[in-house]
């Protein structure tokens, strides 16, 4: 089987979704399945390339962040990139990651929805989309914190080399409740309190640079 894998986060190699991936890849790996194109979206160059490739495949695995509850730029611009093929009586089968910083699976349904109706309009055969929330931060986690998610990739991986499909019983297991139990909100409601809540993102904005304008309005203050 020839699978072309499209990563669609602007990040590139340094991105949480090439992390999960990498996982995947090393299950596909194990059934000595090495046929595997790779492409990184976030460069204009790679877009044009993957494009090429895709009437070529076999199965394709476009994977990318969820960006306010649709998809980066750089991945819309690809699929339109893909318009010449939606002629063609059949396409390459498609899967799809979507992952995000989200704990809650439901803000991703409503583009799992647009990838469903993107294959029929491609006659491509739909595969499935794998909904991961609670992913922003897995850099930044200790080992005993990722162990299970990671090794879920890696079966995912493994079962899609054999079978050439998703497994529905992993995709439930990486999506186990569409919203936060009440458990867990009493949980966030108390890091909230404890300022913990904004540690991670307080950290990204000073590696930024920009943790001083953290308060802008810019367009408040434009008026």
């Amino acid at each position: 089987m020839k699978l072309t894998i499209y990563n669609g986060s602007p990040r590139g190699k340094n991105s949480n979704t090439k992390i999960l991936l990498d996982k995947f890849i090393r299950g596909y790996y194990s059934q000595e399945k090495y046929d595997i194109n790779e492409f990184y979206l976030a460069a204009r160059s790679q877009r044009i390339a993957g494009a090429k490739a895709f009437r070529e495949s076999e199965v394709i695995l476009l994977a990318f962040p969820l960006y306010t509850d649709s998809m980066p730029g750089i991945v819309k611009e690809f699929i339109e990139l893909l318009g010449e093929y939606t002629a063609q009586a059949e396409n390459p089968k498609m899967a799809f990651l979507v992952q995000s910083g989200f704990p809650e699976p439901a803000h991703s349904r409503y583009i799992e929805r647009y990838l469903a109706r993107l294959c029929e309009r491609m006659h491509a055969e739909y595969l499935g989309t794998v909904v991961k929330g609670g992913v922003e931060g897995i850099k930044i986690m200790p080992p005993w914190m990722t162990r299970k998610l990671y090794r879920r990739f890696y079966k995912l991986g493994r079962h899609f080399a054999i079978h050439n499909e998703l497994d529905d019983r992993i995709i439930r297991k990486l999506a186990p409740h569409e919203h936060l139990t009440p458990f867990r909100l009493f949980i966030f409601k108390l890091m909230q309190r404890s300022r913990m809540a904004n540690f991670y993102w307080n950290n990204q904005l000073k590696e930024n640079g920009v943790y001083e304008q953290r308060f802008d309005r810019p367009y408040a203050q434009s008026r």
